[in-house]
């Protein structure tokens, strides 16, 4: 059976709301509604999701197809940005330059990638060490997506590891052996086992 990681899609960017409270945009809920008619969405036994309001409203989407509960879990939050607030893009994207080449330590106060690995790492697995083996996805964001993804792989933390801008993009990864066995696709292009 397979496991999935998805990244919520292209969000509503408000500099006057905290990061982890941005709603899909409607670009990204089109995106999110489209992926949830494909049939790989009803192959899903469940779905886990980070807490941050975009992610929630993804998995909400994509559960809504089967009747699936959406379960919420904490630690598959994106990395911690707070200490800057809201980045313009052209920052942000520098800043996430650094924060993939310089794991082990901390933009300006932002998580480090080491730690926010650890994290996201230990999520997923205590979630797996439990699961029966049916079809999973994990809603969540794209650095901490990327970090697992190097984890799997068994490879180090490297931005080129990140998926295509605008998220909505998803890896499938084995649950037997937890390979990575899909790369980044965008979801609604996604065709399944």
């Amino acid at each position: 059976m397979f496991g999935l990681y998805i990244t919520h899609p292209q969000v509503k960017i408000d500099p006057d709301v905290p990061v982890p409270r941005w709603g899909l945009s409607e670009t990204g809920r089109a995106r999110a509604e489209h992926a949830a008619r494909l049939p790989w969405v009803r192959d899903l036994a469940r779905i886990v999701s980070s807490d941050e309001t975009k992610a929630i409203e993804t998995a909400t989407i994509l559960a809504g197809v089967s009747g699936l509960r959406v379960e919420i879990v904490e630690n598959l939050h994106e990395n911690d940005r707070s200490a800057t607030g809201f980045l313009p893009p052209p920052a942000f994207e520098r800043a996430a330059d650094r924060f993939f080449a310089m794991p082990e330590e901390s933009f300006q106060g932002w998580e480090r990638a080491v730690d926010a690995q650890a994290r996201v790492v230990s999520a997923v697995t205590r979630i797996l060490e439990s699961h029966d083996g049916s079809p999973i996805a994990f809603i969540g964001h794209g650095a901490v997506g990327t970090l697992l993804k190097c984890y799997l792989a068994g490879r180090p933390i490297d931005r080129r590891e990140d998926q295509p801008a605008g998220g909505g993009n998803l890896y499938r990864f084995t649950l037997a052996n937890r390979a990575v066995s899909c790369d980044w696709t965008p979801m609604e292009f996604w065709q399944g086992d």
